[in-house]
């Protein structure tokens, strides 16, 4: 990743070094704007920004400092200007006969301004890869793409694709695959993955500096995996049980998610402020995914034969969607409302995690098999119920633009509008800080010097027969 990055952010060393001679002329001038500081919770008004390239070269006060040339100028005449989303939890995956139609949603994220994505893992990889450097070289239209690759799992993947760890000797056979792809950090998968396994395969990333983040097995304690260097973990119930009365009782017993029924009802607020204290001071991050849990908690009960982004959505994925509706009508008839239970205490979770400093990471889990959860519209949900969740538009904000990055160690690059940083921005007609629903309201998308329009950017999506 390292190597990739490099040539990436070759241009701003290039800038940089001939900043004692003439500037030269700008890409893109936008003037009139309203700067959305997300870190300080504040609007700068009248503001210029000057793009070259892919980066920002001017940030200056309109009628006070003097323009700069420019190749475009675009009057905003008081539109916000914010960086772009990242969705840090999608899939890309179904196999080759899917391959087409997953690249097909690439510009779906971006007509929702979602500039760059964290991919979860899938079957697909290769492609996956190639997509991520052509659009990193412009070939491609898409949102920026950091990928774990293949997920690891044990000796019965739950999904295709997987790397089986089923011994020690794995471990490194399966972390010089990911490295030789260039995989941008490492996801766990709990199918089968044995929980000493698991322990010593997050040792062995960390000896080797890979971020690591995803499932976890039920039987291992998310306390220990921290201290051993896991960075993250992906939706809420690994955290949940960990904040159980009854954790000590369960460690060691694989008693799969049904346990979540007794968890969520035994969950303790007192060791839950324990915990999320001591993994903050661990820099740990938790992807909640509450958009998608919502959905499928309530699959059966809302009608989404007329979703307007299903046209949007090749046969094939959607034909994926129909194993979660059975799994839901399984459990309905068993009587079963544990993935209810669930939401509502991650919702509970969300504010005392953002008091003790734990890093929030908004992401959607949008992908194949992940029923009605729209790449693009499913992480403006995400970043609404964190929000209802009683999180300020700003706090969940930097849930995407901010601690995206960061959980890359890129917050040099990202996560505000000033000098040197990446010119991944959106364009939004009223402040997002105001209502995050506000988000909605996009005009311009700006990428690699270019601005699109949202009305450019929607003509680019496929569209199927509903």
């Amino acid at each position: 990743m390292l190597k990739s990055l490099a040539a990436l952010f070759l241009g701003t060393l290039l800038f940089a070094a001939c900043d004692t001679h003439e500037k030269p002329v700008l890409d893109l001038l936008l003037s009139n704007a309203s700067i959305v500081d997300i870190e300080t919770n504040s609007i700068l008004k009248n503001r210029i920004i000057g793009i070259r390239n892919d980066t920002i070269r001017f940030v200056g006060i309109q009628n006070e400092d003097p323009l700069p040339k420019a190749k475009q100028i675009i009057d905003l005449k008081g539109q916000y200007v914010m960086p772009g989303l990242w969705d840090m939890h999608v899939h890309f995956r179904g196999g080759e006969s899917l391959v087409k139609e997953n690249k097909e949603l690439l510009p779906l994220f971006l007509a929702f301004g979602i500039t760059t994505v964290r991919d979860a893992g899938g079957d697909i990889s290769s492609d996956v890869f190639m997509w991520r450097d052509s659009i990193n070289m412009g070939l491609i239209n898409g949102p920026r793409i950091f990928s774990s690759g293949p997920k690891l799992d044990g000796s019965k993947p739950a999904w295709p694709g997987s790397l089986r760890i089923e011994k020690k000797e794995d471990i490194k056979v399966a972390l010089d695959s990911l490295q030789y792809m260039k995989a941008d950090y490492v996801k766990f998968y709990d199918g089968s993955l044995e929980k000493e396994l698991y322990y010593a395969t997050i040792e062995e990333a960390e000896r080797r500096g890979l971020k690591t983040t995803g499932h976890m097995p039920l039987t291992a304690k998310i306390e220990e995996a921290a201290e051993l260097g896991l960075d993250g973990s992906e939706h809420m119930y690994y955290l949940l049980k960990s904040c159980s009365a009854k954790s000590d009782s369960l460690n060691g017993l694989n008693l799969g998610y049904g346990m979540f029924k007794d968890i969520s009802k035994s969950y303790d607020p007192d060791i839950a402020k324990e915990l999320f204290t001591m993994l903050a001071e661990k820099d740990f991050y938790v992807t909640p995914t509450l958009h998608i849990s919502k959905v499928l908690t309530e699959i059966l009960d809302v009608d989404h034969e007329k979703d307007t982004l299903k046209t949007h959505v090749g046969p094939g994925i959607r034909a994926t969607y129909t194993d979660r509706v059975e799994r839901a009508k399984k459990a309905k008839a068993e009587g079963s409302n544990t993935r209810k239970q669930v939401l509502e205490r991650g919702i509970e979770m969300i504010v005392p995690m953002q008091r003790a400093g734990l890093k929030i990471l908004a992401g959607s889990d949008c992908g194949a098999s992940n029923s009605y959860v729209y790449p693009g519209e499913s992480l403006l949900s995400e970043l609404n119920m964190l929000v209802k969740s009683g999180l300020s538009p700003s706090e969940a904000l930097k849930t995407s633009v901010i601690n995206g990055p960061t959980f890359f160690n890129l917050q040099n690059y990202y996560g505000s509008i000033k000098i040197g940083k990446i010119a991944d921005l959106i364009v939004l007609e009223q402040n997002p800080l105001d209502d995050i629903q506000n988000l909605e309201k996009l005009t311009w998308l700006i990428r690699k010097n270019k601005a699109h329009s949202h009305k450019e950017l929607m003509s680019q999506l496929s569209v199927y027969a509903n």
